[in-house]
This record gives C-alpha cells, sequence and structure tokens, in this order.
C-alpha cells in the first residue's frame, strides 16, 4: 500500500464525489457537482466509515488497503488521508462512532448529578450491550488475531476503546463527591479496571467463543447489576 498521502491542491470535499464515481448505491448519487452540505458531509462521512468497518471485519485490517476502501466507497484516497491521516485513524474513527452510539446519550459522567450507583449501573448496562454486539466480538477477535504482526491495530484499538474508557471512568472516580465515597486504601488506576473486569464477568468468553444464543436486554441488565453491586461491595468505604 502506498502510505505517502497524495499532493495536488484540490479541496478534499471536491474529492468525495470524483467524476465518473456516481453509482446508485453511492452517497454521491442524485449530487450536483460543487460544495456539499454539511447533511450530505455527514452521510459521506457515515457510508464510509460503514464500507471501511465492514471491509476490516470480513478481510482482516492488515488485508485492506485504502486504495480498496477508496473504491468501495466511491471516495478518493486522498479524502482518506486528508480526513483521517491514513487507516489506522480510518479504523479509530470507525471505532469512535460505534462507541458513541451506545455513550453518547449519557450524561459527562464528570458532572452528571445522579448517585454514584445510578450513574456507574447507566454505565454498566451500556457498556456490556457494546461489547455484545457480533460486530464488536469480530473486532476483538481481529485485533487479538493480528496484534502481533500488525502492532498499529492493537495500538489504535486500544487508544479509541479501552484506554478512552478507562480514562473517562478515572476523571468519575477522581470527583471529590465520589472519592469520599470509595476506600482510601485503593490506587485510582485500579477502579476503572476492576469495574470492568466486574461488569464483563465471564464475557470474555463470549468474546472469543461466541454462541448462537446472544444475551437478552433482560440478562444483559441482570449481568450490569450483579457486576456493578460486586464491585461496590469492594470498593465502598
Amino acid at each position: 500500500m502506498n502510505t505517502t498521502a497524495p499532493t495536488d491542491a484540490a479541496a478534499p470535499d471536491e474529492q468525495d464525489c470524483p467524476e465518473g464515481q456516481y453509482f446508485p448505491d453511492s452517497p454521491c448519487f442524485g449530487k450536483s457537482a460543487g460544495r456539499p452540505r454539511a447533511s450530505d458531509k455527514e452521510a459521506r462521512r457515515a457510508a464510509l466509515l460503514h464500507t471501511a468497518g465492514q471491509l476490516f471485519l470480513e478481510k482482516g485490517y492488515s488485508k485492506v488497503s485504502l486504495e480498496m476502501i477508496a473504491r468501495e466507497a466511491h471516495v478518493a484516497v486522498r479524502t482518506i488521508y486528508v480526513k483521517f491521516g491514513g487507516k489506522a485513524g480510518l479504523l479509530n474513527a470507525v471505532i469512535a462512532d460505534g462507541r458513541a452510539r451506545f455513550f453518547g446519550g449519557m450524561q459527562n459522567m464528570e458532572t452528571d448529578p445522579r448517585p454514584m450507583e445510578e450513574i456507574l449501573g447507566d454505565f454498566a448496562v451500556r457498556f456490556l450491550e457494546l461489547v455484545s454486539l457480533p460486530t464488536f466480538s469480530s473486532l476483538h477477535r481481529m485485533v487479538v488475531a493480528e496484534a502481533k504482526s500488525t502492532p498499529e491495530l492493537a495500538e489504535t484499538f486500544y487508544q479509541a476503546g479501552p484506554l478512552r474508557t478507562r480514562r473517562e471512568l478515572a476523571a468519575f472516580f477522581a470527583r471529590p463527591d465520589i472519592a469520599t465515597q470509595l476506600r482510601a486504601d485503593l490506587r485510582p488506576d485500579v477502579l476503572p479496571v476492576f469495574l470492568i473486569n466486574c461488569i464483563m464477568g465471564d464475557h470474555m468468553t463470549r468474546l472469543l467463543f461466541p454462541t448462537d444464543a446472544p444475551m437478552s436486554m433482560e440478562q444483559l441488565r441482570a449481568a450490569a447489576a450483579e457486576g456493578l453491586d460486586l464491585f461496590l461491595r469492594g470498593v465502598r468505604r
């Protein structure tokens, strides 16, 4: 794969719908030439991320090139470089967007005024729902399989997913009103990891060895409540 971004001076938005690529299944179809509207840009971005995500999961991260993604998404390769910085940046956006669909409607944990139990209960259910998705299971298995041969994949996944979650939880536990409810002898960096492990339970087994019977929403809520109860019993003053 060519890792050098094209250097032509055309504006990025003008490259979104290259001439001759207004296919019926493309976000470009039916669009006139010229500067796209904000809604059109968002639709094209979503279509590009959807295409990239599907290709990564179907073929494996290391086997997918930017040229392949650009061809399937009907965009210019330069557009991907300009907007995402390359393949790792594109994967980062795919993960971040998927994560935002589950946590986007949740209040900021650093300012949420609800009791600690309610905030963490909301987080626990959303987190379990996210990691129970078949696409997440496929992504996790891909990362495990290719981590050694493609370090940028593992690093990108960690930065966009686990590390971001840990940092958000750490900021929550550092709130003065929350910290006073927790045992003073616990290291701050232990709390996010312990919470996630309590919530996940044996869920990692399901990630690596998926079954044909996914957990129902009722089961997810019960598992989240059980894990949160175990966490709180271990960390409260």
